[in-house]
């Protein structure tokens, strides 16, 4: 299944235009008769949605230990993974994002490493070292405030290997000599724990709500209690905003349910009294 989503771009511009001073805003939200001009970078910024595609197991990175690794490892077959791709040296898209993704984990009640799920970050720039990576993931550690032994992978990789794995997840991102920065988008990706892609949560900011019920439709249901299961019912995932909203029908079936147990309950409570008093 693909899905374009131009929205992405909105939060893409964000990269270039905070760093020129500015704010900039995708071709199709300039206003009627504006002058303003998008560096060319900017339009080529997307986000096609590959739902459903396996990803490549095998494409190889570094991680903060400057360990080798493949995609591979992060795949299991019991939980699902959180997958985001950025830049370590980015000075405003990627910070802002990550530190949002952190502040929402922190409020989550699963953390990364448990049964629950895995987090990757992906580096975008080839050049970016090791170094970087480690002293990353050691800051935003930090905010989580939950160990150091949070499932939290910063990866660094050539440049066809990146390209690969963000050509299979359908992001675009393009880098512009004149700043030195990459445009890219603020979006997530969810993989299955078998490695296929299930979801994609847009945005500069997310609810813990969000990430819980993606995860859930990533892990098919392998994940999270059966009231998480139950709530995630009541929600629908809206393609056009990237979220979970509240759905009608699901919040009716369990409106009809609650309603069943209750009248239940009153009954079986009126028929032990009643057998009582005919005793």
């Amino acid at each position: 299944m693909f899905c374009r989503i131009p929205a992405a771009c909105l939060s893409a511009a964000l990269a270039f235009g905070s760093a020129a001073g500015v704010r900039a805003a995708p071709l199709d939200a300039q206003p009627a008769g504006s002058n303003q001009v998008l560096a060319p970078a900017m339009t080529a910024i997307d986000v096609d949605e590959h739902l459903g595609l396996d990803v490549d197991r095998g494409l190889s990175f570094v991680d903060h230990t400057g360990k080798s690794v493949t995609l591979g490892d992060y795949l299991d077959g019991k939980r699902p993974v959180l997958v985001t791709m950025n830049y370590f040296r980015c000075p405003v898209l990627c910070n802002v994002q990550l530190n949002e993704l952190t502040d929402t984990l922190a409020k989550l009640d699963w953390t990364a490493g448990d049964e629950h799920f895995r987090i990757v970050t992906v580096s975008i720039d080839p050049r970016e070292t090791t170094e970087l990576a480690k002293s990353k993931r050691h800051s935003h550690l930090h905010s989580l405030d939950r160990g150091d032994d949070v499932d939290w992978a910063f990866l660094t990789g050539d440049a066809l290997n990146v390209r690969l794995l963000a050509a299979q997840l359908g992001i675009s991102y393009t880098y512009d000599p004149e700043q030195d920065q990459y445009a890219h988008p603020a979006v997530i990706a969810f993989l299955s724990p078998e490695g296929k892609i299930a979801r994609y949560v847009y945005g500069l900011s997310y609810m813990p709500n969000d990430l819980k019920f993606a995860l859930i439709e990533a892990s098919e249901g392998r994940v999270g209690s059966t009231i998480d299961r139950l709530i995630l019912s009541c929600f629908h995932y809206d393609a056009t905003l990237g979220r979970y909203g509240p759905f009608a029908f699901g919040l009716m079936r369990i409106a009809g349910a609650v309603t069943v147990l209750l009248i239940g309950t009153a009954l079986l409570v009126y028929w032990r009294r009643e057998r009582r008093a005919t005793a």
